[in-house]
């Protein structure tokens, strides 16, 4: 079988919740070897969220943390104590990437600066994911994902609602959250590819807020370069329409060019009464009275026929599928999108993998992830060499 891309290098995490599991999630998944510290008995904060099975709240069966921490190995280290510093020094000595979402000045508190870790080792990498960055007037500032989605200015930017008058709100889930694990996963893997060159490790200071504007930075460019401010726009705009009710579900189509909407007038027939729609201008002045033909037009038809009909003539189009439709769907089940992975506690489990296909060194979930202090007995005692009395001893002072 083929190596890992990643594979021989070795990534401690020392973050919760979600973007920092999710940036050394996708290093796990393509072959790196991370030890996650939880803190001792409270575990990760994502235990704690759900989805839940039955609704019943239970640390090891939350859906997001099962999700965050496939192929990661768990223990629990209380780093605030002596002792604990003294193992996660260790630690850093054996890691080539240290991924931490501690508060601005947090890590120095504890005596974990970037410039003393790298006395250790010096070619260690470390990634700090922070809501504000190291330094700036905000650098001080809690943030959770609420508001540092809208200090980014995405959730007034956001479609959510064919309502402009309510108030603007974030993307459902952990969308953001996920895209920052992203970006400094991808910030990461630029410096240990440096790291090959120069043998150097170096500090990557991730802004949570940065990192979110970065997604919507055509909408932000607008006001210094046009003196637009870029706004909300309904669902149902000039450029597309979604949510069209069909005889089995939804469908949306998107027309962001002419081409797009002569295949669209192509589809319903080409009607007399859309001439008139042919005409840029007079199309943007009645949108609402095309889109009702339009909607008109869709409200008697199967997905899967509108979206056949659009799509071969070259229109933008796309089947509105339930999270149920999409696990069932061909598609993803053609690319073993989902596989199974069986938990001790949660039990068999169809969980996402990958959304990318390497084809010499191939992604693949081989455990699941951890119970808290599943791995203390392995990394302990087996990598650094202490006993299983020192296990007892560390457990009862709460180190881990």
């Amino acid at each position: 079988m083929a190596g890992k891309a990643l594979e021989g290098v070795r990534v401690l995490e020392y973050a919760s919740f979600v973007s920092g599991p999710y940036c050394s999630k996708l290093l796990a998944d393509l072959g790196a070897e991370v030890i996650k510290i939880e803190k001792p008995e409270a575990g990760d904060e994502a235990r704690k969220r759900g989805p839940f099975p039955g609704d019943i709240p239970h640390p090891e069966k939350s859906g997001l943390f099962l999700y965050l921490n496939t192929n990661k190995l768990g223990i629990t280290l209380n780093p605030e104590i002596s002792t604990g510093k003294k193992i996660f020094l260790e630690l850093v000595k054996w890691a080539d990437i240290l991924i931490e979402d501690k508060p601005p000045g947090g890590m120095e508190e504890l005596g974990f600066a970037y410039e003393s870790l790298k006395e250790i080792n010096p070619r260690l990498i470390t990634t700090s994911i922070t809501p504000f960055g190291e330094f700036g007037p905000y650098r001080d500032y809690k943030g959770y994902h609420l508001n540092v989605v809208h200090a980014s200015g995405s959730g007034y930017l956001l479609p959510t609602s064919t309502n402009l008058e309510r108030e603007p709100l974030k993307a459902g889930g952990h969308f953001d959250d996920c895209s920052c694990g992203l970006s400094a996963a991808i910030a990461t893997l630029g410096a240990l590819y440096w790291r090959g060159a120069t043998g150097s490790g170096q500090h990557i200071d991730c802004s949570k807020q940065d990192m979110i504007m970065d997604l919507d930075k055509v909408m932000l460019t607008i006001y210094p370069n046009m003196g637009a401010v870029s706004s909300r726009v309904p669902i149902s705009s000039v450029m597309g329409m979604s949510n069209l009710p069909c005889t089995d579900g939804y469908i949306m189509f998107a027309y962001m060019m002419k081409s797009h909407l002569m295949g669209l007038f192509d589809a319903m027939g080409n009607p007399e009464y859309l001439e008139k729609f042919r005409d840029d201008d007079y199309r943007d002045e009645h949108i609402q009275e095309f889109q009702q033909y339009v909607a008109e037009w869709a409200k008697d038809g199967t997905r899967e026929e509108l979206y056949n009909e659009a799509q071969k003539r070259g229109v933008p189009t796309g089947i509105v599928r339930s999270t149920e439709e999409v696990l069932n769907w061909e598609q993803p089940k053609a690319r073993e999108f989902f596989v199974e992975v069986n938990h001790p506690e949660a039990g068999r489990l169809e969980c996402p993998t990958a959304a990318y296909r390497l084809s010499e060194t191939p992604v693949a979930i081989e455990h699941p992830a951890p119970l808290l202090g599943e791995h203390n007995e392995e990394v302990y005692c087996e990598r650094l060499g202490y006993t299983r009395q020192d296990l007892v001893k560390m457990k009862a002072a709460g180190v881990i």
